[in-house]
């Protein structure tokens, strides 16, 4: 650039110092008083020390160059900018005033990079346009030049394809979030259920059962079977030392998610886990849930492993919070409603002729008495009540019967409720359940809840095969007739097995009940 800028010079014109210390011209001309305007052909003066000789400048665009003897441009300095003594020599990285860079020749300098196909290639000094745009290449340093960019040639299709892309991209992530929420408020409120750890070692399954399963024989395999328990609890007492009411067991076709349950009544004579014999409710008060889950799988070839406890007080914090539920009462049944209601909420004032305690209650203050038979709308306290009456024909059949009665009416109910309900449901009821299940397999049930269906339901012993009025010494028990056949029909309502053939430990149980109960199965 040093060689450019010399050749550029005007050729009429040499600079050199007079005696004086002015400037001569060529051919000896004077030079003009300060001042005074330079003619059209008057040579620039010398610099007193004799240094390097400006070069020229080059024009902005649209302005004249002093070539030719045209009157030279005036100087646009930058605003704040210090102009540069004439005789020190500009850097290499110097910036005009113009904004360019001053490109300086180098012996090192690097070829520029192979440019885009059709691409035009441009000096390094090359200055912008007069519109403002920059050229193709930008001013470079002198070891390097960047390749031009290509230009952003997206057509409309491409642009909504794009979009459409972030548009997905943003559901998605809306979604996700939604479910990590969700997940997170399932989390907070299971915390608040009692979770009881069970000994594998201390629930029964008989051996023959747990070699079925270990081959992968058993019909049971794809079903999930979960112990039902509810328990007459005031201060939120699940554990042991209470008697169970309800006992149910709940099978799911983990295929089709059909829900069977079976109530086993209350006064059954089984066997307790240790060969020791008592009604069915009293495996859950000396043992807890592990004796009670045991006493199930030992006298009905079941494999339970886990169970739901679940408080009274529950039932009718649910009931209340799905409005209500739909019972047809008859008129025997009204009185004994009622007369539960106030044992319920009264207060024990003394005791009745048989020794049994004796409760008061405000009436339309504690509790609201059912006056009229028909279907109606029982709230919490009514529905439970009405589920825990056994004093009528029937006995403790009918008992179990109502209380499938009002489980089926809640779920029902609930899987047609809104977020907010369910949430005041949780919050009513988790406080009162105490369970084996972990966090997630409560998530796991919870997800395919709406997608669950009611099946059939049925009493243990069946109709046909039971004595609900037996005898064990002075206790009032309800006797299988025999055991082996009615755990035959359990297994085929409910897992669709027919001709199945109970174990040896259930045949031993079956004996036992005959023996203490003097009521045994004489066939068909």
């Amino acid at each position: 650039m040093q060689d450019h800028d010399n050749n550029s010079k005007s050729n009429n014109v040499k600079r050199r110092s007079g005696g004086d210390g002015r400037p001569v011209s060529k051919s000896g001309s004077q030079s003009r008083p300060t001042g005074a305007p330079r003619s059209s052909a008057q040579p620039r003066r010398q610099a007193p020390d004799g240094g390097q000789p400006k070069v020229s400048r080059q024009a902005l665009p649209g302005s004249q160059s002093k070539m030719g003897g045209q009157p030279r441009r005036q100087t646009v300095s930058g605003a704040g900018r210090q102009s540069r003594p004439t005789e020190q020599p500009r850097s290499n990285n110097e910036v005009r005033s113009n904004g360019q860079a001053r490109a300086v020749e180098t012996s090192n300098q690097q070829k520029p990079r192979r440019q885009a196909s059709g691409a035009q290639p441009k000096s390094a000094g090359q200055s912008r346009s007069n519109n403002g745009a920059h050229s193709n290449s930008k001013p470079q340093s002198t070891a390097k030049t960047k390749v031009q960019k290509k230009s952003n040639n997206t057509t409309p299709h491409q642009a909504a394809k794009k979009k459409r892309k972030k548009i997905v991209l943003f559901i998605a992530e809306i979604f996700l979030l939604l479910i990590l929420l969700a997940a997170m408020w399932v989390v907070k409120k299971t915390q608040n259920i009692q979770h009881v750890e069970l000994n594998p070692e201390k629930v029964h399954i008989n051996e023959a059962v747990k070699v079925e399963i270990e081959q992968g024989t058993s019909i049971m395999k794809g079903y999930r079977n979960i112990a039902l328990f509810g328990v007459d609890s005031r201060n939120k007492e699940l554990d042991k030392n209470t008697r169970t009411d309800v006992i149910m067991v709940a099978s799911i076709n983990l295929d089709t998610k059909e829900v069977r349950l079976v109530s086993v009544y209350r006064d059954t004579w089984l066997n307790m886990t240790n060969d020791k014999y008592s009604k069915a409710n009293a495996a859950y008060a000396r043992g807890g849930a592990e004796q009670a889950i045991g006493m199930l799988n030992m006298n009905l070839d079941l494999d339970i492993t886990d169970f739901v406890t679940v408080g009274f007080d529950a039932v009718i914090d649910v009931v209340d919070a799905i409005g209500g539920v739909e019972i047809d009462v008859t008129d025997e049944e009204i009185a004994h409603l009622n007369s539960y209601q106030i044992s319920m909420v009264g207060k024990v004032v003394g005791k009745n002729a048989a020794g049994e305690d004796e409760y008061y209650a405000v009436e339309g203050v504690d509790y609201i008495p059912v006056k009229h038979a028909g279907l109606q709308t029982l709230n919490g306290l009514q529905a439970t009540a009405y589920s825990r009456i056994r004093y009528t024909s029937g006995g403790d059949g009918a008992r179990t019967e109502r209380q499938r009665r009002v489980l089926t009416q809640i779920a029902k109910k609930s899987m047609t409720l809104n977020p907010a309900t369910l949430n005041k449901i949780v919050d009513s009821v988790f406080g009162e359940i105490a369970t084996s299940l972990t966090m997630p397999e409560i998530l796991e049930l919870l997800s395919d809840i709406a997608s669950y269906e009611i099946g059939e339901t049925a009493g243990f012993p069946f109709n046909d095969y039971v004595k609900m009025n037996g005898r064990v010494g002075d206790a009032s028990v309800v006797v299988p007739i025999d055991l082996t056949k009615n755990v035959t029909l359990l297994h085929e309502f409910l897992f669709d097995e027919s001709d199945y053939t109970p174990t040896d430990t259930v045949k031993q149980c079956s004996q036992r009940i005959a023996s203490d109960t003097g009521v045994s199965y004489n066939g068909e």
